[in-house]
């Protein structure tokens, strides 16, 4: 579709829902002009307007929290869009990542679906505040010549499972493999948010030469 399919209201804007590329969190609901829009798709950057100030403001422009626009897609009715971006920083003014998060309602039976970040989290956590007979605080006691020691073994695991071709065993060592790199991280001070932004540029790089990633 072209942008004189879309529905503009009768101010001239249509609602824009901007969201995270990779995590698919929902990061903030805007507007935007046919102006801004057509400033959005020529360079690739968020432009919105700001319905209280009544003018075009690039998000980032003062932050330098940029978002680089994956997609836009527009709804069934033409009247609303979803725009994916990779974020250069948080997307809200107050400096969170997303400018939802005062919860008015949850279910306390759903719970939100594992992440490494949330495993990140907590070993980073038994390292600040170690917790009596924590394996993992007990890694960081040892320090990182005991975290080395502990990659290396699994790292063979892994191998010594893969060539038995035993797949449930393959699976369970590099789990214990990835827990122990990322308690070496956390160690070492490499968020893992470092290496998703490494593996991410290697994409890129892969893309624009058009090569298969990391190929």
């Amino acid at each position: 579709m072209n942008i004189d399919e879309l529905k503009f209201d009768a101010q001239g804007l249509i609602p824009a829902v901007i969201q995270d590329f990779y995590t698919k969190e929902i990061l903030t609901l805007a507007y935007m002009n046919r102006e801004s829009l057509e400033m959005s798709l020529n360079d690739h950057l968020v432009t919105l307007f700001s319905r209280s100030r009544q003018e075009l403001w690039r998000k980032g422009e003062t932050s330098g929290n940029f978002q680089h626009i994956v997609k836009i897609i527009a709804d069934c009715d033409q009247d609303a869009l979803n725009v994916q971006v990779i974020k250069d920083g948080p997307a809200c003014h107050t400096g969170k990542e997303s400018c939802f998060f005062d919860t008015l309602y949850e279910d306390p039976a759903i719970k939100e679906p594992f992440s490494l970040a949330q495993l990140e989290e907590l070993i980073a956590s038994r390292q600040k505040e170690p917790v009596e007979g924590s394996y993992t605080s007990y890694l960081f006691e040892k320090g990182q010549e005991k975290i080395l020691k502990k990659v290396g073994e699994e790292s063979t695991e892994v191998v010594i499972a893969a060539m038995k071709n035993d797949e449930k065993e393959t699976i369970y060592e590099i789990s214990d493999l990835t827990y122990h790199v990322l308690v070496l991280m956390i160690e070492a001070g490499i968020p893992l948010e470092a290496v998703a932004s490494e593996l991410e540029r290697r994409h890129v790089v892969d893309h624009k030469k058009k090569q298969e990633p990391f190929g």
